[in-house]
């Protein structure tokens, strides 16, 4: 419970202020397109600090790192409450994400290290509920911290939380004794080049996910010249680190084949969670019509789902071997996908509720496994390590997965729009009927046969681009759960692994 206060903190600020933008823009003088930089500064600035983690703890000791990423995120939340401009409220929201890109990974890694193996699911399990649950409420608490009060509140109430987050764990925590501390010889600098070259890799890997479709992609110079960055310097750094005693990023870890096959699935993961997070809330309010709200009300079961399956998932586990779960995740997620493909312009509130239900429920089954399946073999020693890499391959996959299945979705819709197009002739007797009936309708209500003919042609072409819009959601849809699919040959690449009772995990106590 006192390492999830300060994850649930930072995860409920990644989609507190989602809901603000709009605010945020108007009382700061900025566009809406200006002040995405808000979520984008953050996502840059945490996907940095994430593979650091372990590195940094070996150094200064895995609770001072702990407790400083407490402290700097909530600070940097106060100054981002009290920002006077949009530069300023950018300039701390990095500072933020800087803070905040260490408390995920390092609670895991104490986790890991603090319950044996019959004992971690469970673990997992209520600190999984915790960081499921801040998302569900994001959301509305900032939509409604917002209408009644200002959106400088939604970064001012971390203050209390983060205080209490820093009592608890500067009481409970402590370093464990078999963590390593890399020492720093006479002579022997801190790796300034390795971080410096890893931290421009990934802010640039990081803006071309982030903006990429916003900019048309590789039209854009910034997009070609961050591409480009993030290319040579991540190559760079694998060659440097790769033969580095006490590297950055420890990548012998992916020797293992079920932390190989993990981090693999992570991603994919993140890929379809984000992406789909993403897809279905535009899918209902620009398709469907519905609020911001109602679409709120068929994405928030799906997280109640999560909530409940993660128990049962975490007994399971004691009895099952973690390939049968995580293959029956996939199953099921991909599923949910496979109904939401089957969506059409008049479906019902119930279905599109239960699809998201049931892709929500397959999630449930894949984040406790694969943790556990990816901490089987990993030393004590280097828990941080593997933990960091893990989070930020999720992460990626997530901004990965945003940026394609936008992507897919615009270029989809350009497809079935050109290929519906072809039928808008007066040669089609359907289309011709079409206008005529819609043409006399209007002007039965007293419009000007003319202004009726241009009317009727406006009403044909807004139903086409509606329909290779449906088309295209379809089609993203459909790409997405036959990722999902796709994995399932990959359980055979990964060796048996069960919670057993009297095993304790690698990193138990």
């Amino acid at each position: 419970m006192t390492v999830m206060i300060a994850t649930f903190m930072e995860v409920l600020d990644t989609s507190v202020a989602n809901v603000a933008l709009p605010h945020i823009a108007g009382n700061l003088s900025a566009t809406v397109e200006e002040t995405t930089w808000v979520l984008t500064s953050y996502l840059v600035a945490n996907a940095i600090v994430l593979p650091l983690g372990g590195y940094i703890s070996s150094i200064i000791g895995r609770k001072r790192f702990y407790l400083s990423c407490v402290a700097i995120f909530t600070v940097a939340s106060g100054l981002c409450g009290l920002a006077p401009s949009l530069g300023w409220l950018i300039f701390f929201r990095i500072l933020q994400g800087l803070g905040g890109g260490g408390l995920q990974p390092t609670s895991q890694a104490i986790l890991v290290e603090s319950f044996p193996m019959e004992r971690r699911g469970a673990a997992m399990a209520l600190y999984g509920m915790g960081v499921v649950f801040a998302p569900i409420i994001g959301p509305v608490l900032g939509g409604w911290i917002t209408d009644n009060y200002s959106w400088h509140w939604i970064f001012l109430i971390n203050i209390p939380i983060g205080m209490l987050s820093l009592f608890l764990n500067s009481a409970l925590l402590h370093d464990p004794p078999h963590l390593k501390r890399i020492e720093l010889k006479e002579g022997e600098r801190f790796d300034y080049l390795g971080i410096s070259i890893l931290t421009l890799g990934l802010a640039s890997l990081e803006i071309v996910l982030d903006e990429g479709q916003r900019r048309d992609w590789f039209s854009s110079d910034l997009i070609v010249f961050c591409a480009i960055t993030a290319v040579v310097t991540l190559l760079t750094t694998l060659l440097v680190e790769w033969r580095k005693k006490d590297p950055i990023v420890d990548l012998r870890l992916l020797k293992d084949r079920n932390f190989a096959v993990s981090t693999l699935m992570l991603f994919v993961l993140g890929f379809v969670l984000y992406g789909s997070m993403a897809l279905l809330p535009i899918f209902l309010q620009t398709l469907l019509g519905y609020t911001a709200s109602l679409s709120g009300q068929i994405l928030s079961p799906g997280g109640l789902m999560v909530l409940i399956m993660m128990p049962v998932v975490a007994m399971l586990l004691k009895y099952l071997d973690t390939r049968w779960l995580i293959g029956t995740g996939f199953v099921i997620c991909g599923l949910g996908l496979f109904m939401m493909a089957g969506f059409n312009l008049y479906v019902d509130f119930r279905t599109a509720m239960f699809a998201r239900m049931v892709q929500s429920a397959g999630l449930a089954f894949l984040f406790i496994p694969m943790n556990v399946t990816a901490f089987q073999n990993v030393p004590q020693n280097k828990t941080s390590y593997a933990t960091g890499m893990l989070n930020l391959v999720r992460n990626i996959g997530g901004s990965t997965g945003i940026a394609l299945v936008t992507t897919i979705l615009s270029r989809r819709a350009q497809v079935h729009q050109a290929a519906l197009s072809g039928n808008m002739q007066m040669s089609n007797p359907a289309y011709a009927n079409m206008l005529r009936g819609a043409q006399q309708l209007m002007f039965s209500k007293g419009i000007p046969m003319v202004d009726a003919m241009h009317k009727a042609e406006g009403l044909a072409y807004g139903t086409l681009l509606r329909q290779s819009t449906m088309m295209a959601f379809v089609d993203t849809f459909w790409i997405m759960g036959l990722l999902c699919v796709c994995l399932l040959p990959l359980l055979f690449l990964m060796r048996k692994t069960r919670a057993t009772k009297g095993r304790s995990a690698p990193g138990g106590h």
